[in-house]
């Protein structure tokens, strides 16, 4: 016997409703079809289930069974339908997101709780990373990126959000006579993210890569900051990242650091709606960022 789950479905909400005008009007379905799936599920069967005269409808011994067998299932099927609508239709569930140490500041921070803070069915899994990039593999639905340049070839899909203008900073003291163009920065100590590292800048349609020579690195962006107030070195940073610092200056070279791009990640163009409204609500938020 192979029986339908359609036909068994509308069988129950038939018994449910008592008459095939009523259960017709719930399914949404002409009474006609109805008739149809009663009949491939008695076929189906080998058994009648219903006696159906003018004025009322009436289950056999083998409709009373089948009804009793298949009701639990019938139920249990819809709440299972309805769970799934209700976490598709509405944003709740865990949200997973990997965020650059270099931009786990306090702004970020209370993006991140007031996002919360609307949307409460949401729970949220913030980690950080440092490095360039994070690893591929990890089972984050967001992961954000700082770049410079292209990013690799992935799997992943990319989505720039925002530009973030550097500069070359140096602590308020120090006395710059000597550099003026990138390449000048070779001699002399800077503060670096990482060890072997590349400093570009924007030379007219073309980039201008310089090998910098690393007196410290200090792979949190706080701990940079500190290094060049207290005249450790010159360092390549954000903007934004020193507005307030009345103790650095930003040295004025030929050229400017390429600008930092901020892009997010994610595994596909269908995602779910938690994810969804992070991302919009995170873009209408950038003006805080920048």
């Amino acid at each position: 016997m192979k029986t339908s789950l359609d036909d068994l479905s509308m069988f129950v909400c038939l018994v449910e409703t008592g008459s095939f005008t009523r259960a017709a009007k719930q399914l949404n379905i002409p009474k006609s079809k109805l008739s149809r799936h009663l009949v491939q599920l008695e076929q189906s069967i080998g058994s009648q289930l219903l006696i159906r005269t003018t004025r009322k409808q009436q289950l056999t011994e083998s409709g009373q069974l089948l009804y009793q067998a298949s009701k639990s299932h019938i139920d249990a099927l819809r709440g299972v339908e309805e769970e799934i609508g209700s976490f598709i239709n509405e944003p709740k569930g865990q949200l997973n997101i990997l965020l650059p140490l270099e931009f786990f500041n306090q702004i970020i921070s209370e993006l991140l709780t007031d996002f919360a803070k609307r949307y409460p069915k949401i729970i949220l899994n913030c980690s950080h990373y440092s490095g360039a990039l994070p690893e591929s593999d990890l089972p984050y639905d967001l992961s954000f990126v700082l770049h410079e340049s292209t990013l690799p070839a992935s799997n992943w899909i990319a989505k720039t959000l925002l530009s973030f203008p550097q500069s070359i900073f140096a602590a308020a003291g120090f006395v710059n006579t000597e550099i003026i163009e990138p390449n000048d920065l070779q001699r002399f100590p800077c503060i670096l993210a990482e060890q072997q590292e590349q400093w570009l800048f924007r030379d007219g349609e073309n980039t201008l890569s310089v090998a910098v020579q690393g007196r410290a690195t200090f792979t949190s962006p706080t701990m940079r900051l500190q290094a060049v107030k207290q005249n450790l070195g010159v360092a390549k940073l954000p903007d934004y990242s020193c507005q307030a610092a009345c103790d650095l200056q930003r040295l004025k070279l030929a050229k400017q650091p390429v600008a930092l791009q901020l892009s997010v990640l994610y595994q596909s163009r269908d995602i779910p709606i938690k994810t969804r409204v992070f991302l919009d609500f995170f873009q209408s938020q950038l003006g805080r960022l920048s």
